[in-house]
């Protein structure tokens, strides 16, 4: 069906909606992109959808707009994908401008890539992925958490809070670390011509550091590894504050539980 000449026996779901419950346009549109309205059968999240007399339109018993609260994804970004602070999302669009020929991570939010095991018991919705804000840049080459939320508090508190709430990455490395090198990793050196404050450096195994830091530069990491002998073959960010990544697979994201605090 042309939206540009539409068949006249054909309406928008929208306006069927509010002429079956009597209410505004507005409403309508909230209870379909809320996912309570079916065609058919079939659940329709597109208030411009245009349906025929003859098709079966219906509203869930337990329709209420006190659900339509804005959601805050957890995706586990995958290296080689863009993730940084830019303009809301439309529904998987580009965050900002973005590195020729590099995907911007948004891209990866999408039902299909929703964790089956998700405990939060949140019905995915095609609304979820509009008007996302990330305020946890990630580099490209890095992989691990990245925050995309709706919420105007959550995005005020990470827009506010970033430089203060501590991260939490593993590294992998190679080479042989100097001697007193680890001491060095948690105190003693410097980025940018400036010394770094105390840092929590650990190892996790034999090629793998942890570090739990807060403020965090571009670079930093791999600078402060170089500066004591060894060379970063990865970083995978698993925490921002009190919140974890999880066992969420690589290119998988969950949703923030009610619970849970940065």
């Amino acid at each position: 069906m042309n939206d540009k000449n539409p068949d006249p026996t054909h309406i928008r779901l929208a306006k069927r909606v509010a002429e079956q419950l009597n209410c505004s346009r507005s409403t309508a549109e909230q209870f379909i992109e809320g996912g309570f309205v079916s065609v058919d059968g079939r659940v329709e999240e597109a208030p411009g959808a245009r349906v025929r007399p003859d098709q079966a339109v219906a509203v869930a018993p337990d329709a209420s707009l006190l659900e339509l609260t804005p959601v805050t994804l957890l995706l586990h970004k995958p290296a080689g994908f863009e993730a940084g602070l830019g303009q809301p999302t439309q529904g998987g669009g580009a965050h900002g401008s973005r590195s020729q020929g590099v995907a911007a991570a948004t891209t990866l939010l999408s039902a299909t890539s929703h964790l089956p095991e998700d405990a939060s018991g949140i019905r995915v919705l095609q609304r979820h992925f509009k008007q996302l804000e990330c305020f946890t840049p990630l580099p490209t080459e890095a992989s691990g958490l990245v925050v995309y939320t709706q919420d105007k508090r959550i995005a005020r508190k990470l827009a506010e809070d970033i430089e203060v709430l501590e991260q939490e990455c593993i590294v992998e490395v190679k080479g042989d670390i100097a001697p007193n090198g680890l001491q060095r990793l948690c105190h003693g050196l410097s980025f940018n011509g400036r010394p770094l404050p105390p840092i929590k450096v650990s190892w996790q195994n034999e090629t793998k550091l942890r570090f739990a830091l807060k403020g965090i530069r571009p670079g930093q990491i791999p600078a402060m590894c170089e500066a004591v002998g060894l060379t970063v073959v990865g970083i995978k960010r698993i925490r921002i504050g009190r919140v974890p990544l999880a066992k969420v697979p690589e290119g998988q994201w969950r949703y923030l539980q009610p619970w849970e605090k940065f």
